[in-house]
């Protein structure tokens, strides 16, 4: 068991989503950064469908009240276990009793603790992942976190692997011609190749970003949308959806996030710069 001593900011559990359910209007859910809550499930050797708690800007305590298998992975807030650093990318065996902190940010906005055979938070619709109206929102407080009997850590499990560096320091996000992208302009189209920086208004639902395009198009009728669908408001924002977002909306749609963009912009803090890829569909 992992028992929460403090909930953070918005902790959640996860897994890769839930899907085949937008005709009843339930989001996806899932890791933000399903690049490293992948990672992490790999280094312990875990199932990739494997649930696994995310951690946003390293705020949180918790517990293992129990002998637990587990690593870190994405963002690093200098870890610590009781009072002894603990590095990034690496698999440790928690006694009973130790607690996991975090401090100063070095980089990253959310980190992932994967632990041995994953965290067996209930399975609704085929998912663990946390989605408002489904489970709970978010980790609160004395919740006790249930994982299956470890297995004796292996020699080489204390092995540290790197992650790519330029998944934390790069602000390029690949993206794909959305379905009302050539309705744009010349100049519209420009401007959606050039740096643009997050506002301080991003959560798991979308990102909006600070600077303004000329809008001048028409609504469109109410659509489907996607994690990694950017709308463009009336006002000229862009805003990027995220994993719980709504699955349908009136806005149009310019751009399509990767699935490895979504994970790198899910990375991001307010005030930092990213720039559109743009890649053509090869049909």
């Amino acid at each position: 068991m992992i028992k929460v001593l403090h909930p953070g900011i918005y902790n959640t559990v996860q897994d890769q989503g839930r899907f085949g359910y937008a005709k009843m209007g339930i989001p996806t859910a899932g890791f933000l950064d399903a690049y490293t809550a992948d990672f992490g499930n790999f280094l312990l050797d875990n199932k990739e469908s494997d649930a696994a708690v995310e951690i946003t800007f390293g705020q949180g305590k918790f517990q293992f009240t129990r002998p637990t298998v587990f690593c870190l992975t994405g963002g690093d807030f200098s870890p610590k276990l009781d009072s002894d650093l603990i590095e990034m990318n690496r698999v440790y065996r928690a006694k009973s009793g130790a607690v996991l902190s975090f401090g100063k940010r070095n980089f990253g906005a959310r980190t992932y603790l994967a632990v041995q055979g994953g965290i067996q938070s209930e399975v609704i619709l085929k998912s663990r992942s946390f989605s408002k109206g489904i489970t709970p929102v978010r980790l609160e407080k004395g919740d006790e976190l249930k994982t299956v009997e470890q297995q004796e850590l292996r020699e080489t499990g204390n092995a540290r692997v790197r992650e790519h560096v330029d998944h934390f320091t790069s602000g390029d996000l690949t993206c794909y011609p959305g379905p009302e992208f050539d309705r744009l302009n010349d100049r519209q189209k420009q401007r959606l190749s050039e740096p643009f920086t997050l506002s301080s208004d991003n959560n798991r639902v979308g990102y909006r970003l600070n600077e303004p395009l000329e809008n001048d198009l028409q609504p469109i009728l109410t659509s489907s949308v996607l994690p990694g669908t950017i709308q463009l408001t009336p006002s000229g924002k862009l805003i990027v959806l995220m994993k719980d977002c709504q699955v349908s909306g009136g806005y149009p749609r310019v751009l399509q996030l990767s699935e490895y963009a979504i994970s790198r912009l899910s990375q991001k803090m307010a005030g930092e710069n990213v720039r559109f890829k743009m890649h053509n569909f090869n049909l």
